[in-house]
């Protein structure tokens, strides 16, 4: 199912926190843009990121291109961009 066949908008902002070194990859909703994402990388040169960035593209069935971090590229707390439409 595509991420337009889900209902999401055409570009969208979400809020995440991350937990990075997570047993498991996964995401929850926590409030319709609000997310809690778990990874198993460790923050080192950035792998956390790019880790958050898959699951996020995974997750709304896009491209990873079409997922960008606006804020928080050295914290837990990020302001994910994400465009939905082809």
């Amino acid at each position: 199912m595509t991420s337009s066949e889900k209902g999401y908008p055409s570009e969208m902002k979400i809020s995440v926190a991350v937990k990075t070194g997570a047993r498991e990859e996964r995401i929850e909703e926590i409030l319709p843009s609000e997310y809690r994402v778990s990874v198993r990388e460790r923050p080192i040169a950035g792998k956390a990121n790019a880790a958050v960035v898959r699951a996020l593209a995974a997750y709304f069935a896009v491209p990873q291109s079409a997922v960008s971090i606006r804020t928080g590229h050295t914290g837990r707390r990020k302001i994910i961009e994400i465009h939905t439409s082809p």
